[in-house]
């Protein structure tokens, strides 16, 4: 888990995932992970919502932050863009 971006509004994490090496499991069925994927978390602070973004929706989200990083954006449109992506969000944030 890696944290990305975190304001007043937002926060981003990259999830990542944990695999198994080889040898390590108790049998060989365990030792080779399946559909090892990562994703991100955008929590919207001020809704209190969350959305998991996995699969195509990382990809898309995965480019996003590749063009960022080449052309370092303003705070407002960070936050623009995470706000469209909170429109997503159905998940209340629940600590547990």
């Amino acid at each position: 888990m890696q944290m990305l971006y975190d304001s007043e509004s937002f926060v981003v994490v990259h999830m990542l995932p944990e695999a198994v090496p080889q040898g390590e499991a108790s049998d060989a069925v365990s030792a080779v992970p399946t559909l090892v994927r990562h994703g991100f978390e955008i929590v919207d602070k001020r809704s209190g919502k969350e959305v998991y973004l996995d699969g195509s929706w990382a990809e898309l989200f995965q480019r996003q932050i590749s063009a960022w990083q080449a052309n370092t954006p303003t705070r407002e449109e960070v936050e623009d863009t995470l706000d469209r992506y909170a429109e997503l969000a159905q998940n209340p944030v629940v600590l547990h």
